[in-house]
């Protein structure tokens, strides 16, 4: 079955990593996928070297010189069909995110949603690029502002989300008249070719080659892309450290950055919470994809009056989740993505119990082959005194937190120096509205009476503080993407200064 996947979506025995509507026959080092359920080998790719780079950096330049020049709705018209391509391959496509990344079989086929959802966005984008008209202070002059396309924009994605993160970027960079150099995570390198072969098809059916281009390669082409001066734009997925460093390099040429980086995302449950909403979130949040979306829930903030019960219903809860084989129909926890993170997972473990917390379940690797392990859920002491839970852990570890208020639980919250997602569950609208307001949460994210982990692609998504500010997929997010240009008419026939400056020359 699963080298019928790959056959079906023209990859099996694909090596190249680089291409810009035809394969590139890279020869760089060569990065194996293993399959994380298993450790089978699933393929290998030839990593694109800074060579490689530059020939696609090249190709996808000259393709901007036309493609900013086809009209936006035209632009969105391509979009449109890739996405229609992404339906037609939705089952395989989520089939190949679960035996690379290890996501269950609902979560890979919500991912490849995501993509066709975020392709629809921006369609209805492409009629929809408006500046503003505004009033000169000067008689018969009309201000107003427009926006143009940016250039090639680097898009680097993480493995936990290895198609949908190139999705948001590339869909609404297409449509605002960018070209796209996607570099992958070196972790799920066959999720972007499949996602490459498709883009290529609508490309070649479309007659714009060069729009949607790929680098799969190391940390030398990822920073290849971030000194370029020819890249006005990097969208930079993955972790707090990495970013800091794509972010310094890329200011230093002042160009731009969209940086998703670390979460540690609580969510604050009130006495009043209903706990047959609550329960299934949380713990949707803290296990689903293993604990390996920067949105996983890793922190509950819970009043003392519903401490006990919640704590005994997500213990029950956790009971009944399966581990096994993502594939597998029932299956709720697949494998984490290598033996490294099944290491730190374990570490995390260790050093929570070394801080005060208690395991209450889970808790342990689990005996079989994979990188498999137990949700687990650690009762903590005060968060001050805790401080493993100040450090994003990508693994499937709740911490949970006794709290008398709600002032006690939003500091809490705030804390920490991540900032990306967040959710209180109460029936009272004075607690959700200061939960929401300028002195609640301080995360990017806040909801009320829903999880932290599995956000529309309507919103814009990101975070603040070391989660690093950027925004991207819905509402004005576009804006990253363009370039702003603030223009004024004079139709007056004559020529007066701004300011009632005077300038009178003979």
């Amino acid at each position: 079955m699963r080298r019928d996947v790959l056959a079906r979506l023209e990859i099996e025995g694909l090596q190249s990593g680089a291409c810009t509507g035809d394969w590139l026959a890279t020869k760089g080092e060569a990065l194996v996928s293993v399959d994380p359920t298993t450790g089978e080998v699933l393929g290998t790719v030839r990593a694109a070297t800074i060579a490689d780079a530059e020939v696609v950096l090249a190709r996808s330049s000259a393709a901007f010189e036309s493609w900013r020049m086809r009209p936006a709705p035209l632009r969105g018209e391509v979009v449109r069909a890739l996405g229609n391509a992404l339906r037609d391959h939705k089952d395989d496509l989520g089939a190949l995110i679960s035996l690379e990344a290890g996501k269950i079989k609902s979560e890979g086929l919500g991912e490849v949603q995501e993509m066709i959802d975020i392709c629809d966005f921006a369609v209805g984008l492409s009629r929809q690029l408006c500046g503003i008209t505004t009033h000169s202070e000067r008689p018969r002059h009309r201000m107003f502002e427009q926006w143009h396309p940016l250039g090639p924009i680097a898009i680097v994605t993480a493995f936990n989300f290895p198609m949908a993160v190139w999705a948001w970027n590339a869909a609404l960079g297409a449509v605002c008249g960018d070209v796209m150099l996607w570099k992958p995570s070196p972790r799920t390198p066959l999720t972007a070719l499949a996602v490459q072969q498709i883009a290529n098809r609508v490309m070649r059916e479309h007659d714009c080659l060069g729009v949607f281009n790929l680098l799969v390669g190391d940390a030398d082409v990822g920073s290849w892309l971030g000194d370029n001066r020819g890249i006005p734009l990097v969208s930079f997925t993955g972790s707090t450290a990495v970013g800091r460093k794509v972010a310094a390099t890329v200011a230093a040429r002042l160009g731009r950055t969209i940086l998703e980086l670390g979460g540690n995302n609580a969510i604050i449950v009130m006495d009043d919470a209903d706990l047959d909403m609550a329960v299934p979130s949380i713990t949707f949040g803290a296990v689903g994809t293993a604990g390996q979306r920067c949105t996983s829930t890793r922190r509950i903030f819970a009043q003392r009056g519903v401490a006990a019960k919640l704590t005994e219903r997500l213990v029950a809860a956790y009971r009944t989740i399966t581990i096994g084989d993502p594939l597998a129909e029932g299956t709720l926890l697949g494998p984490l993505i290598s033996q490294q993170a099944v290491v730190a997972y374990e570490a995390a473990i260790e050093t929570a119990k070394g801080q005060g917390g208690t395991v209450l379940c889970g808790g342990k690797k689990v005996d079989r082959p994979g990188n498999f392990v137990e949700p687990t859920i650690v009762k903590a002491p005060a968060q001050a005194d805790f401080p493993i839970a100040w450090e994003e852990t990508f693994a499937p570890i709740l911490y949970v937190f006794e709290v008398d208020s709600l002032d006690e639980a939003i500091a809490a919250n705030n804390a920490v120096t991540q900032g990306l997602s967040s959710a209180i569950f109460t029936e009272g609208m004075r607690a959700s509205e200061q939960f929401l307001s300028a002195i609640g949460s301080d995360c990017g994210i806040a909801n009320v009476n829903i999880g932290t982990s599995g956000a529309e692609i309507g919103g814009a998504f990101g975070g603040e503080k070391d989660t690093g500010g950027g925004r991207e997929s819905g509402s004005d997010s576009w804006k990253a993407y363009m370039r702003r240009q603030t223009c004024t008419v004079n139709w007056s026939g004559r020529a007066p200064l701004a300011q009632g400056v005077k300038f009178d020359v003979g």
